[in-house]
Formats: structure tokens, sequence, C-alpha cells
């Protein structure tokens, strides 16, 4: 089943995501094959332009204001500071820009200056995406006018497991600020954090609503849980390999047309599983040293583990 706008039901992913792995796969690499280059993945890095003190309460994030992490505040970095690291970006093979601050919702007096961080890292050829917490429609319009291509938000994990790892907003939160991007006409990213605590049917779940959006996300990032000591999820199990293949496979089949990014925790992936992810039909990574304030696979790993594997960098 791999239906464009079909509304999937529970039972429908079920019987998709617990088949056996090998006809699991068989499936989303004949779907991946249909929709996009096998061999082929997109380069993106991610910035983090704001640092720590969020008033969120979320579980598993260094940057909560919540919790004592080795993360230090960091204030809005200039326009200059953030072109300069765009520029770095695009000689390193990045196509595009992901810039994300730590806030509940970006201030309005903050926005003409996100507006002139879009505007230049446009300028540079790149695309652009940002991820700043929840925006109201008007914020979300002037991101808009400045050409932003994609708004990252996301769900994290099931509905019904939402409250175990967030307190301070809703799951319904997270839906406003979609619908109100999605309206303003840019581009969606969302996914989630798999290892937080959630089962098997969690996942089935968070899936579920990605996929029944009226609009699938133009972009789904799929992360492991990196455990940040001083959080509440700093101790949690991790997921295992096999669990996440599953998930992407699966979210390959939903979302068709969707790039599928592999984010978080690779670099606590061997290549061997990390094939397996792209074979399932991950075809986006975040490349550089750091994703916001955690680790990244060093480029000349990825470079070396992606030659052997004959990936290259998407047109």
């Amino acid at each position: 089943m791999s239906e464009e706008n079909k509304q999937w039901s529970i039972s429908d992913i079920e019987a998709i995501y617990q088949q056996p792995f090998n006809d699991l796969l068989y499936q989303a690499h004949t779907i991946h094959r249909t929709y996009h280059d096998p061999n082929s993945l997109q380069f993106a890095t991610l910035l983090s332009i704001k640092t720590g003190a969020c008033p969120e309460d979320c579980g598993y994030c260094s940057q909560s204001g919540h919790y004592k992490t080795h993360v230090e505040k960091e204030k809005l970095m200039s326009v200059e500071e953030v072109l300069q690291c765009a520029k770095e970006a695009k000689e390193g093979g990045a196509k595009r820009f992901c810039m994300g601050a730590a806030w509940r919702c970006p201030p309005d007096k903050a926005i003409p200056q996100l507006k002139e961080m879009i505007e230049g890292v446009k300028s540079l050829g790149l695309e652009t995406c940002m991820t700043l917490g929840m925006l109201t429609k008007e914020q979300a319009s002037h991101l808009k006018e400045a050409g932003l291509d994609y708004y990252n938000h996301n769900i994290d994990t099931s509905p019904s497991y939402y409250d175990k790892v967030v307190t301070t907003r809703k799951f319904s939160d997270r839906l406003d600020t979609l619908n109100n991007v999605r309206s303003a006409g840019i581009n969606v990213c969302c996914g989630g954090i798999l290892g937080l605590g959630e089962t098997r049917e969690d996942r089935i779940e968070f899936l579920l609503t990605l996929a029944n959006m009226e609009t699938p996300p133009e972009s789904v990032p799929i992360n492991r849980l990196i455990p940040v000591e001083g959080t509440p999820l700093a101790q949690a199990e991790r997921v295992e390999g096999i669990e996440l293949v599953r998930t992407i496979a699966t979210a390959r089949i939903l979302m068709p047309k969707s790039a599928i990014r592999l984010t978080a925790g690779r670099t606590e992936m061997s290549d061997e599983l990390q094939a397996l992810c792209y074979f399932a039909g991950a075809n986006s990574v975040f490349i550089g040293d750091k994703l916001l304030t955690e680790d990244n696979p060093q480029r000349f790993k990825d470079k070396t583990l992606f030659n052997k594997l004959g990936l290259t960098e998407m047109a």
C-alpha cells in the first residue's frame, strides 16, 4: 500500500511495520526507487543561532532551562555570524542551511533579524530552514515573505505519549504551528525522536499522525535519542537498530514523496546500521561536526562511508 493521499488506519500501519523484516525492506526500497534516486543523499547543515535557556521542559533536551546540562546560554547570533557559518556550510557541501533557536516562540522583535538571515542565506544559493518554536500566523507570513523554504517543528512522538515527554505545551500546540506554517506556504519539516521511552505502538501512532496530515511533511527527520546528562531521559533505554530501520522503512512506504532524514544519533550507529537505514528509504542527512549542541559524525567519516556505499550528493 503506497497510495498517495490515503487515510491510513492503525491496523494498516501495524501490518506494514510488523511484517517480516525482509518483506518490509523490499517494499520500502521498491517505493524508494520509484520516487527517488536510491544512490543520492541530500546534505544539510544545522546551526544553533540562539542556544539554551528554553522555557520548555522537553525531557530529552539539553537546551531546556529546567535542567542543568553542559549547555551554556548564548544570545541570538548576529546576521554576519550566521552568514559566515552558512558560507562554510556551503563550502562543506551543504545544499540546505537550517537555523535553530531555543525559544518557546520567537519574540516579535527578533523577526526582522531572522528575515535578514533568511535573505542572506538564500543569496548564497542555499535552501533555508528554521526551527524557532511555535509560530503565529503573522510570524509565519513574515518568514515566508523573506523566502523561507522549510520550517521544522517536530511532533516528537505519538499524541498518546506526548505529555510523558513535555508538560509545558500540548500536542495540539504543535499541530497549530504546523497549520500556520502550511497556510503561509512554507514547506513543512516534521518528524520525531525514537528512544523517549515510547512503545512500538507509540511509534506506529506517531507515523500515523504524520502520514494522515492533509499534506504529509515534505521532510521527515527521524532522530535516535542522544541521552543528555542532566535531563530526565539521560538514562533512557536506546531503541535497537532494527526498530529504527523498521520505522524509517514504514515512513518511506507511508510518505513516498517525502525526504526521510536520518538525523541525531548517527555518531553511535555502525556503518552497517546506517547502510540499512539508507536502503530502507532515508535519503537526507545533516553534515558537519555539530547538531545544535550535540556531536555529529565528522565529515571525513561521512565521506568514507558514503564512498563505500556509492552514495553521492543529491543534485
